[in-house]
């Protein structure tokens, strides 16, 4: 991708330093894709795009996260929303003794920063908040920005390289789903080939090949697809977190908060192009190979193959509502009351829970699911609301 092609597309023209980290970006998967025969999988092509090692999307060091990147995630918004996590977190904690938390995929850090200073103000700190992101740039990041606001609070922080062993407690997961890389699945008359990416003179291309059997081919039959021509996406990853999850929990609560459906509606007739999406610069497009390490690639989430893992696995399913719902149940609109009533800062934070629950905004289309195992009775965040029977 050129700057004259950016340009064309009226969007914000990157550096000359970005478009040559973009260039080598795009030799390494062409070189992967010719080690391969000529063909990958779209999953590994978006895998690479975002995460291989100093070259991807969350592996470089390019801003991703508020107004000057390119896109802006809840915890930016407002403090407000990880004060409602917190709370989720303090039941999760109060109901199975344990003391830990653990982030996955932690952005920026401001989540980790505000649900530890309002679980300080409510003295019921962890005794440990663990972060697992394996991004070393956002880790640096993150290290930062617990340095500058809550300094205090570093040394019950720990980055981990893996999943422990064992984990008692709270597990969130704020818009992690949708960034796992999805396959790409194309029916033509009820007959499903995997859509991958092919290299030539003009660069990446999509190129259909038939299925093999799998788990892949497996997931694709399952699916309630309808008409002569649909394409979707398939997250196997998401599952397999789900399953990995369930493995190490001892006892706690897993909370998942994204934008997506229940299944029905993610392969409804009318959505027959996929959920595939792009952002760059706060722009949405759905082009997967625009400036590949600049852009950010995501995909919806089925929130119903994320709870038949779950049950699969031993998990209970004890929550799914709307983004909108869990905040009100967990008090988003209590948490507006500490801020001085027609005040500046009361006015721009009133702006942001709107964001966070109207239904035009994120309050719809943004799901929270609840994973739990040795906790009984429904968490405060899904005390109304409740949509399992959807799922």
């Amino acid at each position: 991708m050129t700057a004259s092609r950016v340009r064309a597309k009226g969007l914000p023209e990157p550096s000359q330093d970005a478009l040559a980290h973009s260039r080598s970006l795009v030799d390494f998967i062409a070189q992967r894709i010719a080690n391969s025969g000529g063909w990958i999988p779209f999953a590994e092509y978006m895998s690479l795009a975002l995460y291989a090692p100093g070259l991807g999307y969350y592996s470089a060091g390019a801003r991703k996260f508020g107004s000057g990147g390119d896109f802006i995630t809840a915890p930016e918004l407002t403090p407000i929303f990880a004060q409602c996590l917190a709370a989720q977190a303090m039941q999760a904690l109060a109901a199975t003794g344990g003391g830990e938390i653990m982030e996955l995929g932690a952005g920026s850090g401001r989540l980790a920063v505000d649900m530890l200073l309002e679980l300080q103000r409510l003295d019921s700190l962890p005794e440990r908040y663990c972060i697992l992101d394996l991004s070393p740039d956002l880790r640096q990041r993150q290290r930062a920005l617990l340095q500058v606001e809550a300094p205090d609070l570093l040394g019950r922080v720990e980055w981990l390289d893996a999943l422990p062993e064992r984990i008692t407690g709270f597990i969130v997961g704020n818009e992690v789903l949708d960034a796992m890389p999805v396959h790409l699945v194309h029916w033509q008359a009820g007959v499903a080939s995997e859509r991958g990416v092919a290299w030539s003179s003009t660069g990446f291309e999509f190129q259909d090949r038939p299925l093999p059997a799998g788990a892949l081919l497996d997931a694709a039959h399952g699916l309630p697809i309808t008409g002569p021509d649909y394409l979707s996406e398939i997250n196997l990853a998401a599952p397999a977190l789900v399953r990995s999850l369930a493995d190490r929990l001892e006892s706690g609560l897993i909370v998942f908060l994204d934008y997506g459906f229940p299944q029905a509606e993610y392969y409804h007739p009318d959505r027959s192009a996929g959920t595939l999406m792009c952002h760059y610069r706060h722009r949405a497009f759905d082009e997967p190979f625009f400036l590949p390490g600049l852009t950010d690639i995501t995909a919806h989430v089925d929130f119903t193959a994320v709870a038949d893992a779950a049950l699969a696995a031993g998990l209970a399913v004890l929550g799914y509502a709307s983004q909108a719902h869990f905040l009100i149940n967990c008090g988003v609109l209590v948490g507006l009351e500490r801020f001085e009533p027609g005040s500046l800062n009361y006015l721009k934070q009133t702006a942001a829970v709107q964001k966070l629950i109207q239904p035009s905004e994120m309050g719809e289309l943004f799901k929270v699911i609840a994973l739990a195992r040795g906790i009984d009775g429904p968490p405060i965040g899904f005390t109304s609301g409740d949509r399992r029977h959807t799922l």
